[in-house]
């Protein structure tokens, strides 16, 4: 669907890349062109700003002493002419490969057009080893550096020629290596990325062997990821089989170490990947990381900043954003690295809690279990640790205190669990305690206000305290991200601690953590089963604080999603704000992407709303958190990852957030 006329289109700092691998015959140049010219029309046609294709399309890589004939390389530059003029009104960056002739020289070139010119990027590392020979006809770009050369002629133009420049594409800062550029110690990439390049692009002619695709791949992901770049490769395919190699044609795009687009090989025709590069998440990645910008002051070295015209920002409010976008960022879609990821973490809360009860010599542990998933998660972790400390489960006191909301299933499950465990199992009620509180600072107990609610919290902080010095035990807190981003807690109740296992653990993966501890403990003894059986019905009842008193057959009413809004969506909003800075105008379009056929537009706006106005005005509760271990790439602890004023104001970010449409 076109833009309407005079509409703005929204910038999200997107940048639509294309890796395309065209049909080839070895040295059919004329035929080489046609379907390259086919390919780039299906580019445009996509909306891509910048199209990649393979090393030496224009003739094959395959031609081997093929290219000593005048006549082949006559037909290559003409050919590129032909697609300079071809494509001069077409705003598009267009990245080819093809050999090139120099003061006595062939050079394996990368040929970049646009706008009616051309500009050209010889390759520098030319390999001559097992199945490659191309030292046979081709000179490093090394050569350059010794004859100062800085242009080529390409049929009777002479064109700048050079590894040095970097192509501005809207927002996109793109070099360029070839092939076996990748491959090699310190890639030409690299001192480009240092120097300001954001997409790298590769042409390539990489035969197939056993294992060397997975090796590629990571190779790709890799220098994505120490680039902090993306990273667009194009390799050839199907036409270039010949003599003793097979080329599968490798159509890939990688983001700062994820693969965001990757066609299938072996096919027999043309193929193409086409993904929306996040330039704007890279610029933020590079600006907190400060030791990229140290690297400047080693590698610096000029660069050659040469604007291209491509068209401007696509309206995604119209047409489909070509990235993947995940609606749980914190975590893992597939089992198998789910599953070692929450091995992972809780290798790391476990950790951190022996070291802690290690230094400070402290022998028991006091936990407050509600049989909610938050309180079953420190619990088991306390377990975990004390069972690889050698340590007695006993000296573990878990201490349930039912209040005015506690529901038969959490009360039952919690002591079920204890006892399942083998911990020490205390049962104190907060109701008379509270109920004499209430009398003291004359509160109507039938008032089920904030002050009801937090009383509640404050008695069972208190009885958690006060039985730690009691056992000389260690507090262990529950509380996990999501809630310290909303300030879900009570201050100085559920929000305090001596030291807090969760305190980086979104509550969507904690459901997860939960759930490999039932499948980890499940031993097939009687025992095994019935802790399993316990946690999973944990799993399955409704997230709640229980400080309102239940409905009249026992069921919780006071659902925290019904309040604050669903966890999926604050964790979504949360990682994306956190991790890569984004605006509200940008998490809206991602989480009605992410939520398609879950949530409406409205429902999003609301509750992205909700979450900026809570997140801002909580800050004063995570600037006081207990300890606990970074687990992942977000964290609110106020010592190490974020650092935000009390009192910050959220007036920009709830003013976009008015303005955004449904």
């Amino acid at each position: 669907m076109a833009t309407k006329k005079n509409q703005v289109v929204t910038d999200y700092g997107m940048v639509r890349v294309a890796a395309v691998v065209p049909r080839v015959n070895v040295a059919d140049v004329d035929g080489n062109l046609e379907h390259i010219m086919e390919s780039l029309d299906k580019a445009v046609e996509a909306r891509a700003h910048v199209v990649v294709m393979p090393e030496l399309c224009v003739t094959g890589y395959t031609c081997a002493d093929l290219f000593d004939n005048e006549l082949l390389l006559d037909a290559a530059e003409r050919a590129l002419v032909t697609l300079c003029d071809r494509y001069k009104d077409t705003p598009v960056m267009t990245v080819v490969g093809a050999p090139l002739r120099s003061s006595g020289h062939l050079f394996n070139c990368a040929v970049v057009i646009n706008g009616g010119e051309m500009w050209v990027v010889p390759k520098t590392y030319i390999p001559n080893y097992k199945e490659f020979y191309e030292k046979r006809w081709f000179t490093t770009s090394n050569i350059t550096a010794i004859s100062g050369k800085d242009t080529i002629t390409v049929g009777d133009e002479d064109v700048p020629f050079g590894t040095h420049m970097i192509f501005e594409a809207g927002r996109a800062r793109v070099a360029v290596e070839i092939c076996e550029d990748l491959w090699v110690p310190a890639p030409p990439s690299s001192i480009a990325a240092i120097n300001g390049a954001n997409v790298i692009v590769n042409l390539s002619a990489s035969n197939e062997l056993i294992g060397k695709h997975t090796y590629l791949m990571d190779l790709i992901k890799h220098q994505s990821a120490h680039c902090i770049a993306a990273y667009v490769y194009a390799s050839c395919g199907y036409g270039e089989s010949t003599t003793d190699l097979v080329f599968g044609g490798n159509a890939v795009i990688a983001e700062n170490g994820k693969m965001l687009a990757e066609g299938e090989r072996f096919t027999t025709g043309a193929q193409m990947s086409v993904a929306d590069i996040d330039v704007a998440a890279l610029e933020n990645e590079r600006r907190v990381n400060g030791s990229f910008a140290d690297s400047m002051v080693q590698f610096g070295t000029p660069f050659e900043r040469i604007a291209m015209a491509v068209a401007g920002p696509i309206d995604y409010e119209e047409n489909d954003l070509l990235r993947p976008v995940r609606c749980k960022p914190f975590v893992p879609e597939e089992d198998d690295r789910l599953n070692a990821r929450c091995e992972e973490i809780i290798a790391i809360q476990t950790s951190g809690l022996m070291r802690r009860l290690d230094f400070t010599g402290i022998p028991t542990i006091v936990v407050g279990v509600s049989g909610g998933l938050d309180s079953t998660l420190a619990l088991l972790v306390a377990v975990r640790a004390f069972d690889r400390m050698g340590r007695d489960r006993k000296d573990i006191h878990a201490i349930t205190m039912p209040g005015f909301g506690t529901t038969d299933r959490t009360y039952t499950n919690a002591c079920e669990m204890v006892r399942s465990l083998g911990v020490t199992l205390h049962e104190i009620s907060i109701a008379a305690a509270v109920t004499q509180h209430f009398k003291d600072i004359d509160h109507d107990p039938a008032n089920h206000d904030v002050t009801y609610e937090n009383s509640q919290a404050r008695e069972r902080t208190q009885i958690l305290m006060d039985f730690s010095n009691k056992v000389n035990g260690l507090v262990l807190g529950t509380g996990d991200l999501s809630e310290l981003a909303l300030g879900w807690a009570t201050y100085n109740g559920d929000h305090m601690s001596m030291y807090n296992v969760n305190v980086s653990i979104p509550k969507t993966l904690v459901r997860h953590l939960v759930r490999w501890f039932a499948g980890s403990l499940n031993d097939g003894t009687e025992g095994g089963q019935a802790i399993h059986d316990t946690l999973i019905d944990v799993l399955d009842t409704p997230i709640s604080p229980e400080l309102t008193p239940a409905g009249k057959d026992g069921e919780i009413l006071q659902v925290t999603e019904d309040i604050v809004g669903p966890y999926e969506l604050h964790d979504f909003f949360l990682y994306n704000m956190l991790r890569y800075g984004f605006t509200p105008t940008k998490i809206y379009l991602l989480a009605r992407k992410a939520f398609n056929g879950q949530y409406d537009a409205a429902t999003i706006k609301k509750w992205l709303r909700t979450f900026i106005k809570r997140f801002f005005a909580q800050q004063f509760k995570r600037s006081c958190l207990p300890d606990g271990p970074k687990v992942g790439s977000v964290s609110l602890s106020p010592r190490g990852d974020w650092r935000m004023p009390s009192d910050a104001s959220s007036r920009l970010w709830l003013t976009q957030c008015d303005e955004l449409p449904e």
